[in-house]
């Protein structure tokens, strides 16, 4: 292996699976690393990883990432070039239920990959954050630029400590590390406990959809081809030093370490109502709808502001809603057939 090799944790996941398969279509070498939890159905991931294995320039290492030496002894025997640090405790739900499992997954095995990083002296980390961290922000879109400290979920406040963690290697060692901010991604092997595979699911099988806060929910859904092109420019995208405000302040996007901070969004909420409308057409059945009230660690809108990765990396998400929930289904009837 060589500082041409990728390495991709969380490679049996959804995005991780996408990013692996783009670059392996463009010749490049990935090494690949995932736990294969059971957090939702690993057959999933399984057939995931099947279709990666048929890349000769893919190897796979099946790792629980909060076992150190096993983070080591990845680090010891690869040589990489960028590291994409994708693996995490998913949901905002499953917090409330198994609080130790995001301790151990996005705290102790992110400090393995900085430490790994750290050592080796990898070239660029780039690492999944969330629009979770916005937490109880009113103020839209969602910026950047905003202050972040007033998480409403256990999994929000360990993206959030992800982005802190990173910039203080980037501050003390100098590694250069980016943060991305996912919004709402879908689309074709996509999560089962995400809500475009959950309504897919249940108007399927003739069962009921909960839409929450009574329907009254929009999200910045961001389709996965626009999010791993986003991903595959940004590991080219060094992150620069910023200076500090006249006021002697530092943005909470940019540091005067090489860290950043992006959105990874649509940029264009979309009614929750109006997914189910689309998952109807294309499914050809009528959802049976129960109107809940909000759960607990929810907010009633997502949206991205992206003015800062459209500037600095070029490129905006560009896939309708439309397009994406009929590539969506056709996914999802095939896989399902």
């Amino acid at each position: 292996m060589s500082q041409d090799t990728v390495l991709i944790t969380g490679a049996a996941g959804f995005i991780g699976f996408a990013l692996a398969r783009r670059l392996l279509e463009a010749g490049r070498v990935v090494v690949g690393v995932d736990s294969i939890n059971d957090y939702y159905d690993p057959a999933l991931k399984k057939a995931r990883l099947t279709v990666l294995g048929e890349f000769r320039k893919f190897a796979f290492q099946k790792v629980d990432l909060s076992e150190r030496g096993a983070v080591e002894r990845i680090f010891a025997e690869g040589e990489f070039g960028p590291v994409v640090h994708l693996a995490a405790q998913a949901g905002v739900r499953y917090s409330l239920q198994n609080p130790h499992a995001y301790l151990d997954a996005n705290l102790a095995g992110f400090l393995n990959i900085l430490e790994g990083c750290r050592h080796r002296k990898t070239g660029h980390l780039v690492f999944a954050s969330s629009s979770s961290v916005y937490g109880g922000n009113t103020h839209l879109p969602f910026s950047v630029h905003d202050n972040v400290d007033h998480p409403i979920s256990l999994y929000a406040a360990t993206k959030k400590a992800n982005e802190l963690m990173a910039h203080a290697y980037s501050h003390l060692y100098g590694l250069p590390a980016t943060g991305l901010r996912f919004f709402t991604v879908y689309g074709p092997w996509g999560r089962p406990d995400m809500a475009m595979y959950i309504f897919a699911k249940a108007i399927s099988e003739g069962q009921p959809i909960r839409l929450f806060n009574r329907g009254e929910m929009r999200r910045d859904f961001t389709y996965i081809d626009d999010v791993v092109e986003a991903v595959e420019r940004v590991i080219t995208k060094l992150p620069g030093k910023t200076e500090l405000q006249s006021n002697g302040n530092l943005d909470p996007s940019s540091s005067t370490a090489p860290w950043r901070i992006y959105n990874i969004g649509n940029n264009r909420p979309i009614e929750v109502p109006r997914v189910v409308t689309l998952l109807e057409h294309e499914l050809g059945r009528k959802a049976k709808i129960e109107l809940v009230p909000m759960q607990p660690g929810d907010v009633p809108e997502t949206c991205a502001e992206i003015d800062d990765f459209m500037r600095d990396v070029g490129f905006r998400q560009a896939t309708s809603i439309e397009e994406g929930v009929r590539k969506f289904v056709a996914w999802y009837r095939q896989y399902h057939r």
